[in-house]
């Protein structure tokens, strides 16, 4: 069986293990502390980052785009007969995603609303791209559930989850966005990607006193000054 080197709050992990949990393959999991990363983790994991993927041959595969191609080669499509073309534009639509994991780690970690005005613009342009490319969905690319609608699931469930706590919703200008949430989120892959325990660690890191969305997102808030956050955050 294979297995997941993970840190539980982190999307880059997420984004694997919901495309093993589309896929029904079975893998193992241990969660390690950034803070302190064991020495073995270090010994086979040339960035030091996760998700770091062991293959059943005990070969370590890391980087997040190279272990989901490894998965699909070695295992069946979510989608059926994809062209090589519409191969190469959900790839450059799963970057889309995958590289505004660590801007949105960060916006959530706004102390302020004005740090989170600013930190979103450029979270809110993603969500602008993808609001235009949606058509009538329920998932990215129609019917069926592929690549692209994974890429995107950690941003539209961490999304999920802060509107839950606080009340601000990122997707709020974006009723598509909003729709393609909601589809995702009736699949349950999220939840089954992620420790039981997730919302409660997700939570003590993103929505703690110490951050805006936290406080309940009060835009009427006078400054007040908060401590920084401690140990490893988003997934280093």
């Amino acid at each position: 069986m294979i297995k997941i080197v993970s840190f539980k709050i982190c999307p880059f992990v997420q984004r694997v293990t919901a495309l093993l949990s589309a896929k029904g393959i079975p893998y193992d999991i241990e969660y390690i502390n950034l803070s302190d990363k064991p020495q073995w983790f270090l010994d086979i994991s040339p960035t030091g980052q996760v998700p770091l993927l062991i293959t059943e041959s005990g070969t370590a595969l890391f980087e997040s785009d190279a272990i989901v191609e490894y998965i699909d080669d070695v295992t069946a499509p979510l989608v059926a007969e994809v062209t090589p073309e519409q191969r190469a534009i959900d790839r450059a639509w799963s970057y889309q995603a995958t590289k505004h994991y660590l801007v949105q780690c960060s916006t959530m970690q706004s102390a302020n609303k004005e740090t989170l005005a600013e930190r979103s613009e450029k979270l809110n342009k993603s969500f602008e791209k993808a609001e235009k490319k949606l058509g009538e969905g329920p998932f990215f690319n129609g019917e069926t559930m592929g690549n692209v609608d994974i890429a995107w699931l950690p941003l539209l469930h961490r999304a999920l989850i802060v509107e839950q706590h606080s009340g601000y919703d990122f997707l709020a200008n974006y009723p598509k966005v909003k729709a393609w949430q909601s589809a995702v989120a009736k699949t349950g892959i999220a939840e089954k990607s992620v420790p039981a325990d997730f919302n409660e660690a997700f939570s003590n890191f993103y929505l703690a006193e110490r951050t805006f969305l936290g406080r309940g997102a009060n835009f009427n808030e006078a400054p007040i000054e908060v401590a920084k956050a401690s140990g490893a955050g988003c997934c280093g």
